[in-house]
């Protein structure tokens, strides 16, 4: 998928589908709203109502910001998911694509045995657990509504999918050294359910992929994203992720998850073998 000419021609595909963004206000979402947009698709902005304020302010960047909406959702809450479905249906009549691409990271470690309460008592890793719920449940519910939506769906043409979900994971997902226990705990947990959905995706004629970026600086990795530059290591940016994503979503294949790397968008079953050093090693020969 190096060639650009045959990039924009798959990125043509996407005019006049309908494509959901969770976690779409900012970083990789905000990016991924914006190149579906610029390639006329209709996009729906799916972020908490903090959120809002830079949400509305991507949909006025847009090259065709009358086909963009706004809709507050907290993906734990199931009232709220399924709202966001119905209104997607209610104004534009189906949904194409899902970009399961909200989740958070927490700030203090899962391992941190000196957090204890006056009696000395370990306290519990409310944070910890917090993170798996939006990354892993969040994902789990944002899927089953798409795969329940999209199953209406007429293919295109004889073999074509009905429809397509990205869960957006990370390299921490197969490689985890990087310390943030809840974090990868819930991204291999993504990998997991990319692997269980497949049987009933198949049945229902719907392509589930994933895509996994290397480390990539967005407002979830703040801190980190200056120590990384500082080390002279390369990262993706969060236009690389989202061209990924797009390109992903066109795909007719099922149960894929596609690596993302500067330079570099390739299968991990190509490159499942690397250890996390070895990237960091050959990103920063490329700088």
């Amino acid at each position: 998928m190096a060639d650009n000419t045959r990039d924009l021609h798959t990125l043509s595909t996407l005019a006049d589908k309908t494509v959901i963004v969770t976690g779409g206000a900012n970083g990789i979402g905000a990016e991924t709203v914006r190149l579906f947009n610029s390639h006329g698709a209709n996009t729906i902005i799916a972020d908490l109502e903090r959120t809002r304020a830079e949400g509305e302010a991507v949909i006025r960047s847009l090259q065709h910001p009358t086909s963009a909406l706004f809709i507050t959702v907290n993906i734990l809450i199931w009232d709220q998911i399924k709202a966001l479905f119905s209104q997607c249906i209610q104004h534009f009549g189906k949904i194409d694509i899902v970009v399961a691409n909200a989740g958070i990271m927490e700030s203090q470690s899962l391992f941190d045995i000196e957090n204890v309460d006056e009696q000395g008592e370990l306290r519990e890793s409310t944070e910890g657990f917090r993170v798996i719920d939006v990354n892993l449940k969040g994902t789990i519910n944002t899927l089953r509504l798409a795969l329940h939506y999209m199953r209406h769906n007429k293919p295109v043409s004889p073999g074509s999918l009905r429809g397509s979900v990205i869960l957006v994971t990370s390299t921490s997902g197969y490689f985890g050294t990087t310390g943030v226990g809840a974090y990868i705990t819930s991204k291999h947990g993504l990998t997991g359910l990319l692997r269980a959905s497949q049987q009933g995706a198949r049945d229902l004629g719907i392509g589930v992929n994933a895509v996994a970026p290397f480390f990539t600086p967005t407002p979830t990795f703040k801190e980190l994203a200056e120590k990384w530059k500082n080390s002279g290591l390369k990262s993706n940016t969060p236009g690389d992720v989202a061209q990924a994503i797009a390109l992903a979503s066109t795909q007719k294949e099922t149960g894929k998850c596609y690596m993302v790397r500067p330079a570099f968008f390739i299968r991990p079953s190509l490159c499942s073998s690397f250890g996390i050093g070895r990237w960091a090693e050959v990103g920063r020969s490329r700088k």
